[in-house]
């Protein structure tokens, strides 16, 4: 019991001292073995200042007017430097289920010079224009392999796949990689000549230094005043002074302010909290394994009294077994330490999705380690040591057991840390924000527990009478050798309290993280964008998603399109126009008058609380850059929203509006037709063309993921307005698989459509799989515990039992017996754990809750406008409670069933 914890930790620590990679390791994943990596930073040669971390840079002229000009690298090559083009982009491959979007890169990468970021698997780099190499979650998604040809959407030319790779610091990459000008220029060529659009490529360079001196400090600030951002080996090995930053000296805002550990004070005291119980519970089961070692060399310890030793020989005896079992539990508990996380580490590196820079191994760490276990070791032997130590000779050769009176002031002291605790708990989560404090306050309740646990013990023994004959026994024994049964119970006490409090801490959270998501269609909803080509094929797309998906409603939706032609008024392009909701005057916030930095703290916080600065949190997956949906009732349907009214009232002729900011004292929206968005300025808005639609506005609350309005056809062309099919917005039966989500890929490019599907999957937890290893580590931890307390009562009730078979007991009551002795421990264990281990994820929760009220008082006091309350729920684990509080007390209680033997061994006779 003492090596596994060490197991644990040590294995801990190696796992994350090899998961963390030095500064080395990590610059020659970014830019293999060259001397720098230089990128633009998309604002032409615009001058910037760089900091020390990864991408922090900002403009040295904050007045500096912006540009989309492409940044002239090559200005800031060393003379005599040495590049190689690293150039991105993405591309939609043909695979054996259909399509799947992946990254392009075109880098030559047997290069020496970038070796390092990527990682051969098999095969070999390309070697030619027509080969590619894919990494292996390209090949796991797509169902080819290396040899296979690939193809690609709207372009002819095929690649054979020459080899697999993997990227180290991204296992999950879907990506393909081709040489220089292998892949990217002759696709863009090929989507260009078929009038489709096709994205910047992404161009950066490796840039070997001549001479050996590196990519110094200097030469970045110097690339920096030609509008490049620099990685540099040189830097990253030894940084400048934060003084010599001139990110840091002349713009305030990016001046480091010390260590992030504040920000995460929370988990850390939880993790400090929970790490504490399991130390304790760590003394607590090694004890109780100690004094079932007294307990059967009674006759032994006995002997050497008998012979001369005094108290302290026998003492000096038992702790010297402490130190050696906790030396040999230290060097077997860190060898497979070492040996479990080598045997883990693929799997441990594909959950972090990075591979480890090695195997690291820290002396010091753990040979402190290897010191608590032999701490351990002895501290769990001093109890035991002194009650060997006073049992007389002659008790301990006759074997009897003498009578022990209970102690009257561990339960004063345990009962006045329980309330000094509660105390701290309740006074950092009420009146301070200090998680400190909390996981202090709760570390001293729990010892107070713990110093509690033999009166409660014996007021579990009062249950006894209610029971049927072996459980009564089972209690009763366990209440009269409280000596052996409390440390066990504690023992469970803390491994559960411990598991319950991060598993409702956790639950807490992840309830926190439900309620914040931001769904932008209803559960299983889909939503189908085209563009203006598309549009043309949207009878055949909505063919393709019925035949593909269980539909149960499909709504076709256009956009309103405002300009001399139509086009995506993000694109820039001239003759591009857009429409916008006017809002009233009487509706606007007023933290956005003029006059708002003029006001006091209370005027602007009593300002912000108005409606209308509430923020609108609504996402949708199919906006427009108005927010309005031209279409009928269908979109309402697959918005979920059945509402008779208004449906009505687009059959009327009427909008449905969401947003009541929007409406004006008329009952009216009013929209502005810009008609050339590039060309605009903060008047075109009033001196735009407007149209002006009578609205519904459904019941407060109506749940409208983002759209601000739906207009129906009818309304739309009665005003003039042009309007062009956008897509779908369909409700499914159930939500689509990935199997039919390529099928309808595949048809969808037989159709020559390019659209933009989302599925809404809604919520996804991530805490499942860690509750659930909690809960077994807490089951495993208990079943031990409870195992070594069922060893030591049948050490002790050896003469019980032996009593039992002389007077006729079928065989099956001693196996019965030992089930529930185990499973009693295990019930008191688990029953007082997790009443205690609650009071720690409440605190920690409060004093959160607080905190998150005071930022927000405060933000209301700045005039900010649109925050949400704060919400910091609580959430009890009641799954992961009724498995420890059901399934480990009565796992434990079978298995100490099966391993008992039916019938007694024969025992030495007491004359000799």
């Amino acid at each position: 019991m003492i090596a596994l914890p060490i197991v644990g930790v040590s294995a801990a620590d190696i796992t994350t001292r090899s998961s963390e990679l030095t500064a080395a390791q990590q610059v020659t994943r970014d830019i293999g073995a060259a001397d720098a990596r230089l990128e633009g930073t998309g604002n032409g040669n615009t001058p910037i200042y760089q900091g020390l971390s990864d991408h922090e840079y900002a403009p040295a002229d904050d007045d500096a007017p912006y540009t989309s000009a492409t940044t002239d690298i090559g200005q800031a090559f060393p003379a005599g430097a040495r590049t190689l083009t690293d150039t991105t982009g993405t591309a939609k491959s043909r695979t054996r289920h259909g399509l799947l979007d992946a990254d392009m890169r075109e880098l030559k990468a047997a290069d020496p010079m970038a070796a390092g970021i990527m990682t051969l698997k098999s095969g070999h780099f390309p070697a030619n224009a027509g080969e590619l190499a894919a990494t292996t979650a390209f090949l796991d998604q797509s169902g080819l392999k290396v040899g296979s040809q690939v193809e690609f959407r709207d372009f002819a030319q095929k690649y054979t796949i020459s080899g697999a790779y993997e990227l180290p610091d991204d296992l999950s990459s879907v990506q393909l990689n081709a040489l220089p000008g292998a892949f990217l220029k002759p696709y863009a060529q090929a989507l260009t000549a078929k009038g489709l659009s096709v994205g910047e490529a992404d161009i950066e360079y490796l840039v070997g230094v001549a001479g050996g001196h590196g990519f110094t400090w200097n030469m970045v600030k110097q690339a920096n005043a030609k509008g490049v951002y620099v990685t540099s080996r040189a830097v990253a090995l030894d940084p400048p002074a934060e003084s010599e930053v001139p990110l840091y000296t002349k713009q305030a805002s990016y001046r480091p302010s010390g260590s992030g550990i504040a920000e995460h004070t929370a988990e850390i005291t939880a993790l400090a909290t929970v790490v504490g119980l399991a130390m304790l519970e760590i003394c607590l089961l090694a004890g109780p394994a100690f004094a079932v070692g007294a307990r059967r060399s009674r006759r032994q310890l006995g002997l050497v009294g008998a012979n001369g030793g005094d108290r302290r020989h026998i003492r000096a005896i038992v702790l010297a077994g402490g130190g050696v079992i906790g030396a040999v539990a230290a060097v077997v508990g860190t060898a497979l330490g070492l040996g479990l996380t080598l045997a883990l580490r693929p799997l441990l590196e594909d959950y972090a999705g990075k591979r480890f820079g090695g195997i690291e191994l820290r002396p010091l760490e753990l040979t402190a380690i290897a010191l608590l276990a032999l701490v351990t070791g002895l501290l769990a032997a001093v109890v035991p040591a002194v009650v060997a130590s006073r049992e007389s000779v002659l008790a301990s050769l006759t074997g009897r057991r003498g009578v022990r009176r209970a102690n009257r002031v561990l339960p004063v002291f345990g009962a006045a840390a329980v309330c000094l605790g509660a105390g701290i708990v309740i006074f950092g989560a009420a009146e301070s924000d200090n998680t400190i404090a909390v996981g202090g306050g709760s570390a001293i309740a729990e010892l107070g527990v713990v110093a509690l646990t033999p009166t409660l013990v014996g007021l579990f023994g009062r249950l006894g009478r209610w029971l049927p004959l072996s459980p009564r026994l089972a209690l009763r024994d366990a209440v009269r050798n409280r000596g052996r049964t409390a440390p066990a119970v504690a023992a469970v006490l803390a491994a559960v309290a411990g598991t319950v409090a991060i598993a409702t801490y956790m639950a807490s959270a992840d309830q926190q993280s439900r309620d914040n998501y931001v769904a932008t269609l209803p559960n299983g909803a889909v939503s189908l964008t085209v563009d203006t080509a598309g549009s043309r094929e949207l009878g055949g797309v909505k063919a393709a998603v019925k035949k593909n998906f269980a539909t149960s409603g499909v709504a076709d939706v256009s956009r309103i399109v405002v300009g001399q032609k139509t086009c995506d008024v993000w694109s820039g392009d001239k003759g591009c126009g857009t429409s916008q909701l006017i809002t009233p005057k009487a509706n606007e916030c007023a933290l956005n008058l003029e006059d708002s930095d003029k006001l006091t703290a209370a005027q602007r916080r009593k300002r912000a609380e108005d409606w209308r600065c509430a923020q609108d949190r609504g996402q949708t997956a199919i906006g427009t850059e108005s927010g309005i949906l031209v279409g009928g009732a269908g979109i309402l349907t697959g918005l979920g929203i059945h509402d008779p009214a208004a449906e009505k009232a687009l059959a009327d002729g009427k909008a449905v509006v969401f947003d009541k900011r929007q409406v004006g004292e008329d009952g009216r929206i009013t929209l502005a037709l810009i008609q050339d968005y590039a060309a605009s300025d903060e008047n075109t808005v009033a001196t735009s063309p407007h149209r002006s639609f009578a609205s519904y506005q459904p019941t407060a609350g109506t749940k409208a993921y983002g759209v601000t309005a739906v207009l129906p056809p009818a309304a739309a062309k009665a005003a003039g307005l042009r309007t062009v099919p956008y897509g779908l917005l369909v409700s499914t039966a159930r939500t689509p698989g990935s199997g039919e989500r390529q099928a309808l890929d595949g048809a969808l490019d037989k159709l020559g459509v390019q659209a933009d599907i989302h599925v809404e999957e809604g919520y996804v937890s991530q805490n499942s799989v860690t509750m659930l290893a909690l809960a077994i580590f807490a089951g495993l931890i208990t079943v031990g515990a409870a195992g070594i307390a069922t060893g030591l009562a049948q050490a002790d009730a050896e003469p019980d039992l032996r009593t039992l078979a002389a007077v006729g007991a079928a065989p099956r009551v001693r196996r019965t017996l030992s089930g529930f002795q185990c499973g009693v421990v295990a019930a008191m264990g688990v029953l007082l754990g997790s009443a205690a281990g609650v009071l720690p994820a409440v605190g920690l929760r409060k004093a959160e809750a607080r905190q998150e009220w005071k930022y927000y008082r405060q933000s209301l006091t700045e005039g900010w406008a649109g925050m949400d309350l704060p919400h910091v729920p609580i959430v009890v684990p009641w799954g992961t409670l009724a498995a420890l509080i059901v399934v480990v007390p009565l796992g434990a209680a079978l298995l100490a069933a099966l391993v008992t033997r039916s019938r007694p061994g024969l025992a030495r006779r007491a004359a000799e």
